[in-house]
């Protein structure tokens, strides 16, 4: 082994150790950067570069940087952000829960659809997991553990559904991905529709037969409404609002009537618009707030990986990746496979932005050479990164669910009604995860369903 990969090795494993010390990420990631690039120049083992220690890698990660932050994709992260927000606030979502449990208050498991259903529209119109989470908690687990579900399904239904902002767009992780592979953002919306979508049927689906297969899970509420057509009227005017947010977002997107940077401005306007009533100086400041810290956490991160991302390269970090990924003994869909199978392990210890930051660059590069064969050229550029890519957000999803650092289940406990534990949630997760793993190995084996909708859209 040379000396080089003994350092790049070294490398992950100094990072994966300080991941325990309680540093910030951005620190811990900036941190190994600095001493790897003090020793790779000690070392002389730097590659394409003739440093010393002249400062030539502090110069080319200053570049990079500098290009980074001038990239007009990433203004879509804080306006996107910024939308979600707004409509948190505006008590759109207390509207669509209370008018859509009315609506399936006639049929076992009503509530856990409800909150599923409106789950998928704040994902697709706010895409802000820790604000979906808390919200769906709030507004549902109370009711639902009163009208005697069972708990650890209601708990993994409110994680599983408040999770699909993290795949169904208007994405940041879409968007963060789309920048990490370079390929189209559009391309990545469009083409997570359609798995997004599938999941919230997987959910839906799994609650309807528990509740004829075990009723005593999902009981009927006491109190339901007849179901009328003002009931019926009640829930499409409360669907509305946020349907023509999304409408106004993605189909100009969609459209290619603007970029999605320009329709993250004009989903922000819209959310304003929608939300007019609630509009107040206390309520745009707090926005601002909150919008403020989120970005400086992603972009920290972003600075953060974007250094230690580019010493290991200067390692040769990319060759010896491409390397252990050629030479495992698989075919291209085994390999694949593999590479979803260390995603998903990473996925109980690092947060998604640090392994898209991180990882996504080294491997992307490796995919088009694998030799997959999937239709769609000539109609979108880099289709097999496509389809990697919502690969990866699919399993990417699923450690927002699994311990010990899932995202959701920190976000549940901390609302939760006293009595629920650490490990009922767990419980709750576990039917969710597997039929998210279903789901990805759907689009695993028909990759159509995910480029469909962007070759539909470019003929």
């Amino acid at each position: 082994m040379q000396v080089n990969e003994i350092l790049i090795i070294m490398m992950f494993l100094t990072f994966f150790g300080l991941l325990f010390t309680g540093f910030p990420i951005a620190l811990v990631l900036c941190g190994v950067a600095f001493l790897f690039t003090v020793v790779g120049n000690l070392a002389d083992v730097f590659l394409g570069t003739d440093t010393g220690l002249n400062f030539g890698v502090l110069a080319m990660i200053n570049s990079r940087l500098f290009k980074l932050m001038s990239n007009w994709v990433m203004m879509a992260i804080p306006m996107f952000i910024c939308m979600g927000f707004i409509l948190d606030k505006s008590g759109i979502a207390e509207k669509m829960m209370e008018a859509l449990q009315k609506l399936f208050s006639q049929i076992r498991g009503g509530l856990a659809i409800s909150v599923t259903l409106v789950g998928i529209i704040l994902a697709a119109s706010t895409g802000i997991i820790g604000a979906s989470i808390v919200l769906l908690s709030l507004l549902s687990l109370p009711v639902m553990l009163k009208h005697g579900y069972d708990k650890n399904l209601a708990l993994g239904t409110v994680a599983a559904s408040g999770c699909l902002g993290i795949l169904i767009p208007p994405s940041i992780m879409l968007v963060i991905m789309a920048d990490q592979l370079t390929i189209s953002v559009g391309d990545l919306f469009m083409g997570a529709i359609i798995p997004g979508v599938l999941l919230g049927a997987f959910y839906i689906a799994y609650i309807a037969i528990l509740g004829l297969v075990k009723p005593a899970k999902l009981p009927l509420t006491e109190d339901r409404d007849e179901l009328s057509w003002s009931v019926v009227a009640d829930a499409l005017k409360s669907i509305i609002p946020p349907a023509g947010l999304i409408l106004l977002v993605l189909g100009s997107i969609f459209a290619g009537v603007a970029t999605p940077t320009e329709a993250s401005g004009m989903g922000v306007l819209g959310a304003m618009l929608v939300s007019y009533k609630r509009l107040s100086f206390s309520l745009f400041k707090e926005v601002g707030i909150t919008t403020f810290k989120t970005c400086g956490f992603i972009f920290g991160l972003l600075v953060g990986a974007t250094v230690f991302s580019l010493v290991l390269r200067l390692l040769g970090g990319d060759d010896f990746i491409e390397k252990i990924v050629l030479n495992l003994p698989f075919g291209a869909h085994g390999k694949i496979l593999c590479i979803l199978f260390a995603i998903f392990l990473m996925g109980f210890f690092l947060d998604w932005t640090e392994i898209s930051f991180i990882f996504l660059p080294l491997l992307g590069p490796i995919i088009p050479t694998l030799g997959l064969e999937i239709c769609g050229h000539g109609a979108i550029d880099n289709p097999e990164l496509v389809w990697f890519a919502l690969m990866v957000a699919i399993t990417l999803q699923t450690s927002f669910l699994t311990p010990p650092v899932g995202t959701a289940i920190f976000f549940l406990q901390g609302v939760s009604p006293k009595g629920v534990t650490l490990v009922d949630i767990y419980k709750g997760n576990i039917p969710f995860i597997i039929l998210q793993l279903l789901g990805l190995a759907i689009v695993f084996f028909l990759p159509q369903l995910v480029i469909w909708l962007p070759v539909l859209a470019y003929r």
